[in-house]
């Protein structure tokens, strides 16, 4: 543990005063007189970043420098997220040293600057571990920190946001000015709506009010039009609303409504796809919505008893409902389209440190954050597996002691970002710095808790991952209380010292009631109790520095920047991983974390290769030969054949959430089959639980309804009768006929279509088969074909067809493995795309919008999508172009890299197969699932969800705020 050189708790504050001894730095990782820089091996790399669904160039800057073990990723991620200076200049930061100098540096001078160190060798000791910490991915602050310190741009450190609105026209515009700006900077807030009187009340002048959800209107509109930080994804923002304000039920079904607007448009042949030109005519789609709920609340729905919504103005019960039915009405919005989520205003209240200076009524976008109106908080989070150790005899253990020093390192980084900060308003500004709220987390715990053995749903896993949260915060405020010493308390806490104190021996209660499970477990919660010890007596001798301490955020991109399996305090996606390649290519392996575990629960060497090798071929464990049946569960995974059960992502966070300063951004999956009951049991058992917010998506409950039912009733209609002349006649092909047979795959469905023609180069007959025999769809486009067939033999042109059928939306849909048509509305509308490009001239399909890849290309580069005179010969060049390396070239290129990153050969590496392009769409193609997420804007490949958001594996652009 860190010690201060001063007694008493006096110093000076951020802002001057008293001037106190600091802190005394102890080295973790380095060595005095060594630099952390040339411990490592470092190389050049060049990073080009394409947009699968065109080809084109999204970002290029070659010679970067990395260190030699960082993953193509992450260094794909780091240099075009976080370097910055224009590219091409001399300004531009191209190597790894550069972005975490121009960071690490700006911290140790702040703290020299406000008096953190007891002196320079403490302050050369804390940039050294630092640096060390970021460089071996041990730890990462949140983006703004490595988007803005040390540049000539305002320095926000902040991801999260907590706004506020009062109940007047003046408050309501400020409300859309400051969101806008945060949006601006790209991070997002939230904001409580329950001060604004309800649409059943009456304004002065007599007239009824408005409501919030009216106003509502205005803040989606100006969040879909800023976007975040001028990129391509929309605004992050939560709305909240309390469930005794009058307009509850019009608050839980605006996007339920918006959501039957959007199929019913979908239907009618609009582009309602996410990012599509008429997606803006929606409304409500740029926010997260949540009800916060109370105990009573709670208590009258199990009871079926009678709920007063109350008036804003007077506080008097204005109109009284049965509050199973609200509670109903929530779990059956959020059943459809994902919103209203949950939050539990007692539960957050109870653990609130500073109640005299207001109550908590919001939380950021992604629900981690939760604490004071118009304040912030900055993030960092550490990489668990990390801390894993492996003795000479295969033992595994914790590094708990490692941990909480690491902790302490960073939580001292933390609060000195806050004293040099900017912020997006004044309010936030001095609210911050009033009550420096900070949130530590972690990330890999879902690969942590597989490498150790344990199933994600298991006492064992809960046990751990609770263990290490404690210590987190535990050690979080210990050092916080450290800092105060040093440096004095935050501002607000004298008036609020009583209840911090409080909450802080409800840490440490909680502490010492947790179950302890193994042998693992035990050890951490032995050092988190010392933690907590030290707590409640540093804290009641000098205070705490912060206000709030820990949260799990969804760690997004900087869980890519150090190179996580898993984000947050998610399981694993899939068993299956997708790795670029430096030279250049793709393979798929299967996640270093299962020889760990296998190893871990006393399978042999052969033992272990055999069921690796069965992962690597099918994707899962299933009938993986000597795998016992009770271990089948550690290898659960968030989706799959095998996936986790609602109720053991909510048993996790419960585990986790009794052991933070926040809360804890996660989405709780379910699967198709779920009803409304579920939601409802879910959301009840929440509050039970003691989680502070709770988050719900119904796999494919946000997917267009199929179109089946509406285009049945289209055709049903006859046509309008024409008049004619003449009856076509019929020409059949020859015997011998020249043809095209096309392999495709659409959304993860495979079929082969055969293009047969005339001698003079007409087609004339289509043939479609699917890969699944039977099936009502194949069966559907046997009939199809031969309807299109006899169509095109009796003279219906090609591009009537391709006119109508190109843009036809159903599943299976997305993705597709041909370079041309990289995305698909349906089956039907890739084959048609496909069928333009092969027989219509240039000139027709142009005007009908289908071009190749390469005339996409060519358009970007010239302006025009028509080939030019000194064309050059593609296949003359393609005879002489260099081999591509062969499969077994690519095995092995793929075994020397995994060897070098410590990964077992008996992981079987192999080429990825050429549709996948991040680890969704390899477990999507491996699995035959539909992940059910948002392409990606910026490269076009499928998110997967991260928390609340969605991450990008390919690019580390996020739907969300961190």
């Amino acid at each position: 543990m860190t010690e201060t050189t001063s007694g008493p708790a006096r110093g000076s504050r951020a802002k001057g005063g008293k001037t106190a001894k600091g802190l005394r730095m102890e080295r973790i990782h380095t060595t005095p007189g060594v630099h952390p820089y040339d411990e490592v091996q470092w190389e050049r790399r060049d990073v080009v970043m394409t947009n699968w669904r065109d080809g084109s160039v999204n970002f290029e800057q070659r010679g970067v420098e990395f260190p030699a073990f960082w993953s193509v990723n992450a260094t794909n991620i780091v240099t075009s997220k976080y370097f910055r200076g224009a590219v091409g200049t001399p300004q531009r930061e191209n190597s790894l040293k550069q972005l975490i100098d121009r960071v690490v540096k700006t911290y140790r001078a702040a703290g020299e600057t406000h008096g953190y160190f007891a002196s320079p060798a403490d302050a050369e000791t804390f940039e050294h571990e630092l640096a060390y910490a970021v460089l071996h991915q041990v730890f990462s602050f949140n983006s703004p920190v490595w988007f803005n310190v040390g540049t000539a741009q305002p320095q926000q450190v902040s991801a999260c946001f907590i706004l506020s609105v009062d109940d007047s026209m003046e408050s309501i515009l400020d409300w859309y000015k400051e969101e806008g700006m945060i949006f601006k900077g790209g991070s997002g807030a939230g904001l409580n709506l329950s001060r604004i009187r309800s649409s059943k009340e009456l304004l002065s002048s007599g007239g009824n009010a408005s409501g919030p959800v009216s106003f509502m209107r205005g803040a989606d509109a100006s969040a879909g039009t800023i976007k975040s930080g001028g990129a391509t994804r929309r605004a992050a923002k939560m709305v909240v609303l309390d469930v005794d304000h009058p307009d509850v039920e019009a608050f839980i079904e605006t996007k339920v409504k918006e959501e039957e607007k959007i199929r019913a448009l979908r239907d009618a042949g609009f582009d309602m796809d996410l990012g599509g030109d008429d997606i803006t005519s929606v409304q409500y789609q740029n926010a997260n919505n949540s009800v916060r709920v109370t105990d009573d609340f709670m208590k009258a729905v199990e009871s079926g008893s009678k709920f007063g919504l109350r008036g804003r103005m007077t506080g008097e019960i204005v109109d009284e409902v049965d509050a199973k039915e609200l509670f109903r009405k929530m779990a059956e919005a959020a059943h459809v389209c994902a919103d209203p989520g949950i939050q539990y205003d007692d539960t957050i209240n109870h653990w609130h440190t500073s109640p005299e200076s207001g109550r908590i009524t919001a939380s950021n976008p992604c629900s981690e954050y939760m604490h004071l109106d118009n304040s912030s908080c900055n993030l960092a989070s550490l990489n668990l597996m990390k801390f894993l150790r492996d003795d000479d005899e295969g033992h595994q253990s914790f590094d708990a002691g490692r941990f909480a020093k690491v902790v302490e390192l960073v939580i001292t980084a933390m609060d000195i970002s806050i004293s040099f900060a900017d912020f997006p308003t004044e309010k936030i500004g001095e609210t911050t710095r009033a009550f420096r709220q900070l949130g530590i987390g972690y990330a890999n715990l879902g690969a942590l808790l597989m490498a150790t053995g344990h199933a994600y749903d298991s006492d064992g896993g809960r046990a751990l991952a609770g263990s290490i949260t404690s210590l987190m915060t535990g050690t979080s405020y210990r050092r916080s209380a450290e800092l105060a010493a040093a440096v004095g308390p935050y501002e607000g806490y004298a008036r609020n010292s009583d209840a911090h104190n409080r909450v802080m021996r409800q840490h440490s209660d909680a502490n010492d009631s947790a179950r302890r499970a193994d042998d693992l477990d035990t050890p951490v919660w032995a050092a988190a109790t010392e933690a907590w010890q030290d707590v409640l007596r540093l804290g009641e001798k000098h205070g705490f520095r912060n206000a709030q301490a820990s949260v799990l955020a969804p760690t997004g991109t900087i869980g890519l920047m150090m190179d996580c399996d898993t984000t947050g305090v998610e399981p694993d996606l899939a068993l299956v991983k997708f790795k670029k390649l430096v030279g250049g290519g793709s393979m798929q392996i299967v996640n270093n974390t299962v020889p760990k575990a296998l190893k871990r629960l006393g399978y042999q060497a052969e033992q272990i290769e055999a069921i690796v090798e069965h992962i690597a071929e099918h994707g899962n464990i299933s009938d993986a030969p000597g795998l016992r049946l009770e271990h089948y569960d550690v290898f659960d995974c968030a989706m799959g054949e095998r996936s986790i059960s609602p109720m053991g992502h909510v048993r996790m966070m419960a585990a986790a959430q009794p052991f933070l300063s926040g809360a804890i951004s996660k989405t709780v999956n379910m699967p198709a089959s779920s009803t409304v009951e579920d939601v409802e049991e879910i959301y009840l058992q929440g509050w039970k639980l003691g989680t502070k917010a709770l988050a719900v998506y119904v796999e494919n409950s946000k997917v267009g309804q199929p179109l089946s039912a509406k285009r049945k009733e289209e055709k049903a209609e006859p046509e309008p009768e024409k008049v004619v002349e003449y009856r076509p006649v019929r020409q059949r092909l020859p015997k011998g006929r020249p043809g095209i047979t096309t392999s495709f795959t659409v959304g993860g469905a495979e079929g082969y279509m055969t293009a047969n023609s005339y001698p003079d180069d007409g087609l004339g007959e289509v043939f479609l088969k699917m890969s699944k025999q039977g099936s009502t769809l194949a069966g559907m486009m046997d009939a199809f074909s031969i309807a299109v067939s006899v169509g095109l033999q009796y003279g219906v042109p090609l591009e009537t067809y391709v006119s109508k059928f190109t843009n036809m939306r159903f599943e299976p849909a997305g993705m597709t493995d041909d370079p041309d048509v990289r995305m698909a509305q349906s089956i039907v509308d890739y084959i048609f795309r496909r069928l333009a490009l092969d027989f219509l001239p240039f000139e027709t399909r142009s005007a009908l919008g289908i071009h190749s890849a390469g005339e996409r290309q060519r358009h970007l580069e010239t302006g025009s999508y028509e080939p030019s005179e000194d064309e050059l010969d593609v296949e003359g060049l393609a005879q002489s172009a260099p081999k591509a390396e062969t499969v077994k070239e690519a095995k092995e290129k793929a075994k020397e890299e995994a060897k070098a990153e410590g990964v077992s050969e008996a992981q079987a590496p192999a080429p990825a197969p050429g549709g996948a392009h991040n680890s969704t769409e390899l477990m999507e193609m491996q699995l035959g699932l539909n992940a059910d997420a948002p392409l990606c804007f910026s490269c076009g490949t499928k998110m997967r969800r991260a928390g609340s958001c969605y991450l990008c594996e390919g690019c580390g652009s996020t739907s969300g705020c961190s």
